[in-house]
Formats: structure tokens, sequence, C-alpha cells
């Protein structure tokens, strides 16, 4: 599919004329302009007040140095980033990924895919993300917090609870949010809810470890039933081995599915019997090891280096590691295995050939701005938290984050029903975002 519409066109024109060197954030644009045609053709007004051009200029962004001190005494030099993409319906909300990949591009497409995750929630929250080319794989305990501290002193002064506040991503967990939010408040002299993904000692939510896999499983759920079956008995594959993929192997068996691979950066397992996830627990979260040891502990499994899962047989496929990792070639795979349902566990795992031979061939399609959204609802309702000065149980929340996803699933396909595209999900996530960010920047004037 290609752009047609002259006004998107050439708002897409200016994206790629301003942002050269960018082609993440390029690609998260174009998947998204494409979907909007029907809703500008119906809305002039759009057209009239700017809204695509605005919707896609970040309203702010901040690059920073990160200067720290490793334990031997040597001084090194990170790069900080933070887009602050939309606050029409919010505090610009989104997480921290510390990761040798990340640079401008991947924090804006990030970032404008936050937009409309987090308007599908519901939640009053507006669209950020940020980050560094940090690696914390292989450093101490106290060049982690060193970094964090460094990080976090010059991003303070660009968020606040009710303006930015950021979560956790790859690499960014507990360790991480915890040394960043004691520097913080020890800069701010003030206890608030300005980082999500805490402990549950100091106002962390219950569930919010659980959630992006949970609510991956929880969407995927709506698209059976939406098709007039279930998890029961279907086997799914599943990429990725890291915490979403854990907890989406987790519920996804709890509801009836047979989760047969689990992958990382080197390879993929594959289990007949169905992944053993305490095993798969104390190779990833305990040791720190990687997903190749699990073939040599678990009798009846195997390894295969250097592939991604996508050529096992399967009914379901969910791809939690990382963007681009789900191919036109992988989606054939998929495809002529028999695979009939994809959720996104991951931000933007699916090239867009890969989408387009899910649509073409009859796959039922849930992207990630939909279907890995959880995270960020339970991060929405950990704010909540904050602010009421409660805490609620995790059965509370699980619910509080079921009703999320049920809402999110039935907003995409009312969207698709709306302008014409029934049942095509990527449709409805896109045009069910954009529409309630569209229409608060239209109420609140050229801002």
């Amino acid at each position: 599919m290609a752009l047609t519409n002259p006004y998107l066109k050439g708002v897409y024109d200016t994206v790629l004329r301003r942002n050269p060197n960018e082609p993440e954030f390029q690609q998260a644009v174009l998947e998204v302009l494409e979907s909007f045609e029907p809703v500008v053709a119906a809305r002039p007004e759009l057209e009239k007040n700017g809204i695509i051009e605005r919707i896609v200029e970040p309203e702010r962004m901040v690059m920073f140095r990160v200067p720290w001190v490793d334990d031997q005494g040597k001084v090194q030099v990170n790069r900080g980033f933070r887009v602050q993409f939309n606050s029409a319906i919010g505090p610009y909300k989104g997480g921290l990924r510390f990761h040798p990949s990340v640079n401008a591009s991947v924090i804006k497409f990030l970032g404008f895919e936050q937009c409309f995750k987090n308007s599908l929630t519901s939640l009053p929250m507006g669209g950020g993300k940020g980050g560094s080319d940090f690696d914390p794989k292989g450093k101490s305990d106290a060049e982690v917090m060193r970094f964090c501290q460094s990080f976090i002193t010059e991003l303070s002064r660009h968020i606040g609870q009710f303006t930015d506040v950021p979560a956790g991503d790859i690499g960014v967990g507990g360790r991480e949010i915890g040394f960043m939010y004691g520097q913080y408040k020890r800069l701010r002299n003030e206890f608030t809810g300005v980082l999500t993904g805490k402990g549950l000692s100091y106002g962390g939510s219950l569930a919010r470890t659980e959630a992006t896999g949970y609510g991956l499983c929880y969407y995927m759920k709506e698209m059976l039933a939406h098709k007039g079956t279930s998890f029961e008995g279907k086997t799914v594959v599943l990429s990725g081995s890291g915490n979403v993929a854990i907890y989406a192997c987790q519920k996804a068996t709890e509801l009836g599915g047979k989760v047969v691979t689990m992958s990382d950066s080197n390879g993929f397992i594959y289990d007949p019997n169905g992944i053993n996830l305490d095993v798969v627990k104390d190779i990833k979260e305990v040791k720190r090891g990687r997903i190749k040891e699990y073939a040599e502990r678990v009798p009846g499994s195997s390894y295969t280096e250097g592939q991604r899962p996508w050529s096992v047989k399967c009914d379901i496929a969910l791809p939690c590691a990382t963007q681009n990792e789900l191919t036109g070639e992988d989606a054939k795979l998929l495809i002529a295995g028999g695979c009939k349902f994809v959720a996104e566990g991951a931000n933007m795992p699916s090239t867009p050939e890969a989408v387009a031979a899910f649509l073409e061939n009859d796959v039922f399609f849930g992207p990630a701005k939909a279907a890995n959204a959880g995270g960020v609802a339970t991060s929405g309702l950990e704010m909540s938290q904050n602010s009421l000065r409660l805490s609620w149980t995790f059965e509370e929340v699980d619910q509080r984050l079921q009703g999320i996803m049920v809402n999110i699933f039935k907003t995409c396909i009312e969207a698709a029903d709306k302008y014409g595209h029934k049942d095509n999900l990527v449709m409805g996530a896109n045009i069910g975002g954009f529409e309630k960010i569209a229409d608060a920047m239209l109420a609140q004037g050229v801002v």
C-alpha cells in the first residue's frame, strides 16, 4: 500500500526531508499515514487545521551528554534522549531504553507509536520515549547506579508527574528505575509518581511486571473470540525470552495454548511438549544465561542457532523480541505452516512486507500499538495509585488490565468498520488512537 492522498503524501515528503537518516521513524510514520487516508478524506477539518503536520512533529526533543565513571576510574560518556511527542490528551508517557542501538530515529519511532498506543488505553496519557546508548549488560551495580544518577540528573529538569512520566523498557528494569527514582527524589526533594515500574516498597504497582505479556494474551483472546475460537488446544510460536515473552508464555499456557518456542538474539528453542517456563525463568532471570541452555536441560527439546522460530508450524504467533524481527519471508513461512493469528508483543516487530503478507493471506493480525499496550496501561494504573496514595491488589490491577485490553480491541474493530476496513486491526488501531488525539488537538487550538 502506498500513499495516494496528496495532503498525506506532502506531509510524508516533509518528514523524509526533515529526517533523512532516520529509517525507523520514517517507517513508523508511513505505516500510520497509510491508515489515515479514509479519515482525512472524511474529515477536511484535519487538513485545514494542520493536524497531521503537527502530529508527526514532536512537541519537544532533548539530547544530552551523560558522563559517568566506571569501576576502573575512567570517565565514560554516553548520549541521552527524551522525545516529548504529543501531550494533547495527558502528560507525556513512555519508557526509557538503555541499549547500544538507541539513537534519535529509534527514540522518535517509539515515541510516535506511543502516542497512539496510549490513546487506545483510554487513560489520560500523551506520548513520549527516551533512553541512552548505554549498555547495562556486563556492568556492575555501582556502574549502573552512577550512570543512572548522571542520566536522571539532566533528565529531571524535563520531567514531572504532571509533565512527563517515564517508565522502563529494554535495559531498564527495577534496578535502573530505583537508582533513577532515588536521584530524582534527592534532586527535587519530593516523593511523587514521576517514574513508573517502581519497586513495590516505594509506590510500584502489582502486576506491572506481567502486564505487557498478559495484556498481549488478553488481546489475542479477544481476537480469537471474534473469530469464534479460543487459545484452547492451539499451538503458539513465540519469540524472545525477556519479560514480555516470559509472561506471554505463562498466560497463553494458562488460557489453554501450548507454547513450543522461545528465542534470544543467538537462536531459538523448540519444545514439542510445551515450554517449561520454570527452566526459562531460571536461565534468563536468575542466571542471566542464554536460551540455548534450555535444550541442554530439557529432554526432547532442541536449539537452532542463528535463526528465528517462524518456520515452526503453529496456529498463533506472538513476536515478543524486538523491532523488524519478522520479515516478509518469515511471514510466508508462518502462513505456510498454518498460522492464522498474529499479535505483536514487541514494538513494531513485523516489517511492512510481513504485515502486508498477513493481511493479504487472511491472517488475523494485531499490531503492537494495540496488542502490547498492557504495559503502558498498567503504568497508567500505577500513576493513578500514586495520585490516590493507594495500592491495589494484584487481582484488582489484573482485572482493570483485562478490561482495558478488551476495550482496546473493541475500539480497533469499530474504527476499522467505521471507515470500511472490516476486521483490519492495523487500520483500526491507527485510526482509533488517532481520532482521540486529533479531536483533543482541534479543541485546544493551534499549539
